[in-house]
């Protein structure tokens, strides 16, 4: 991937197609497009999720280990948009699932079982990973259709699945980690009839 962006401005794109890296034109709302632009979003949030706990890691020393677990699914991520762009490019591993894998049963071991729904919130840093798990969720919704449309490798979309399922731990190992107590769901009160 020797190629690089010198301009950032191509004028190609003013008329809704956009270039993908294998040389074909598609349009801006192409399932490939859109799948690409998810992950994007969805990279963008793992990087502030990254950034407010390096900012809160010296109040709470055990975010480290998540800051570790979670910075390399950045690039893993810009791989997965790689292959996006590229459909004969592949950069994503199996052992790399198996690293995700791997952390959601230590967290989950050490969170408990959950006895309710958890709503997104409790402070910012929890917040923050369920907003990332969303767009993950999503993310891998656009990858399921663009898959229905073009096939994309398995590793991928297993890649996808699991890093929201990893996300959702965080969520509630960032909380335990900060002492926050997660908010669970609570039923609508029954109306009198």
């Amino acid at each position: 991937m020797g190629y690089r962006l010198s301009k950032i401005y191509t004028r190609t794109g003013d008329a809704g197609e956009t270039g993908l890296a294998d040389g074909r034109r598609v349009t801006k709302d192409h399932p490939r497009v859109d799948a690409m632009g998810e992950v994007d979003t969805l990279n963008s949030h793992i990087g502030l999720l990254l950034a407010d706990l390096a900012e809160q890691q010296a109040q709470h020393p055990g975010l480290a280990e998540i800051i570790e677990v979670l910075a390399p699914c950045q690039h893993r991520l810009f791989d997965l948009g790689g292959e996006l762009a590229m459909p004969d490019y592949q950069a994503l591993q199996a052992p790399e699932i198996e690293r995700l894998e791997g952390a959601i049963d230590r967290w989950n071991e050490e969170v408990g079982p959950l006895e309710n729904f958890i709503l997104p919130g409790g402070s910012r840093l929890i917040a923050q990973a369920h907003v990332c798990r969303s767009l993950a969720r999503s993310a891998e919704r656009r990858c399921q259709h663009l898959n229905a449309v073009e096939p994309i490798r398995g590793v991928g979309l297993a890649y996808i699945n699991r890093l929201s399922d990893l996300l959702f731990v965080a969520a509630r190992v960032i909380a335990k980690r900060q002492q926050v107590a997660e908010i669970l769901w609570q039923a609508a009160p029954k109306q009198a009839d």
